[in-house]
């Protein structure tokens, strides 16, 4: 499992909040446009 998906069932089953999920885009674990697909929400730092 990739780190975006393991984040996105994270965020589907409520275990992560969109600030939870923006963290890693950070880390750079995920990327931005990731970010929108899992929350559906534009990523802005």
């Amino acid at each position: 499992m990739t780190d975006f998906e393991r984040i996105k069932m994270y965020y589907e089953k409520s275990w992560a909040t969109k600030a939870q999920v923006g963290k890693y885009v950070n880390f750079g674990k995920i990327t931005s446009e990731q970010y929108q697909e899992i929350t559906g929400d534009t990523y802005t730092a």
